[in-house]
């Protein structure tokens, strides 16, 4: 036995660099044991393969678990029983939670009109995503953004690929709303991508409703029922003429509250966030946060060929050969099971599989009894 615990502590010492090292990429998928790329970049299992996970680096394009199927629905954000608080006991089961905190804290508005997505100092801000995708569809926001300097709203919908809809509030300008859209996660930072909105009155005293009208031909974006922007498919031909830079893969959708004006930010970020952060503000000082409020979401699914009453999610099945990723419907699990709900924390934040670490040593022939 202590033989075998002199093993285990000596394997343990020699793969956990290895373990903490594995990144994923378009040259670098994960290995078997590790099979899942989450949304960081970081191979593992359990969490990893579930919202975000990365199918085209991960082991196998199926080794994340389907984009659980879209059901149209709205959210009022003063009732958060249907809010999962604590994202790591998240197992995939979307018919039991809508949306799942990522980070951060919500605290319910003291006014009574949603709840707070809050920042503080001591960490990065608050991000909620839904525990379904969308594909195609509208999706009303209503909510109140943040107002100072160096904070940022966002309201996105965001795919396992990095296609990418969004709404961003920067900084102090509580006037205008930035609107943008990123292909397989290529940011171009030029007008075709990026556009701003007026709004009609103070967007972090008063609510609006912020739509995106996003279907298989065209994207709207729309402020209490007024289209601000279209962007129509045929606009999004790559230069080559080789394909349609046009973000089409199912996404979640996501709001967050996030510090652009940080010393670790670039300084074209923090310009563009209206400055550096005053921790100092009276606002932080006497609520310990600074916030957004979030009023509720409500989501219109588009009618898609090929569903039925027993599909569960969409599925990735490689790239075709024009390099677009390929999706369809699936009838298989969106859940893990309970072995993989059992992490391990390993440093720089990656979660493996205790299983997983097991089979490593049942392969090197080591029991632990």
């Amino acid at each position: 036995m202590m033989q075998n615990l002199y093993l285990l502590g000596g394997l343990l010492f020699s793969i956990l660099p290895l373990i903490n090292a594995q990144t994923c990429n378009s040259t670098s998928l994960c290995p078997s044991i590790a099979p899942c790329c989450s949304e960081y970049g970081y191979c593992g299992t359990g969490s990893y393969c579930l919202g975000g996970c990365e199918p085209l680096y991960s082991f196998k394009s199926t080794s994340c678990r389907p984009n659980p199927i879209c059901q149209s629905q709205e959210t009022n954000f003063n009732d958060l029983s249907r809010v999962q608080s604590n994202g790591t006991k998240f197992d995939g089961n979307a018919t039991a939670y809508d949306w799942v905190v990522n980070t951060g804290v919500l605290v319910p508005s003291p006014s009574g009109d949603g709840v707070r997505l809050t920042l503080r100092e001591s960490d990065q801000g608050t991000k909620i995503s839904s525990t379904r995708y969308i594909h195609y569809g509208s999706i009303d926001f209503v909510l109140e953004s943040s107002k100072w300097n160096g904070v940022v709203t966002a309201a996105i919908t965001m795919s396992d690929v990095k296609d990418e809809i969004d709404w961003e509030f920067p900084g102090a300008t509580t006037d205008k709303v930035q609107t943008n859209y990123w292909f397989l996660g290529v940011a171009n930072y030029s007008a075709t991508e990026g556009a701003a909105a007026d709004i009609s009155s103070d967007a972090s005293s008063n609510f609006h409703t912020y739509t995106f009208d996003w279907q298989e031909d065209y994207i709207n974006w729309l402020i209490d029922g007024q289209v601000v922007r279209t962007v129509l498919k045929t606009d999004t031909l790559s230069d080559d003429g080789s394909q349609f830079k046009y973000p089409s893969t199912p996404s979640r959708i996501q709001l967050s509250i996030w510090p652009a004006g940080i010393s670790s930010s670039a300084q074209g970020t923090i310009d563009w966030a209206g400055g550096m952060i005053d921790w100092s503000d009276p606002d932080y000082v006497s609520n310990g946060y600074f916030w957004n409020t979030l009023q509720s979401v409500n989501i219109s699914c588009a009618s898609e060929q090929g569903q039925s009453i027993t599909t569960t999610g969409w599925s990735y099945q490689g790239n075709d050969t024009q390099g677009i990723p390929i999706v369809d419907v699936t009838n298989a699990s969106t859940l893990l099971s309970a072995s993989e709900l059992k992490a391990v924390p390993i440093k720089n934040g990656q979660i493996f599989s205790l299983v997983g670490i097991l089979s490593l040593f049942a392969l090197s022939g080591i029991t632990l009894l």
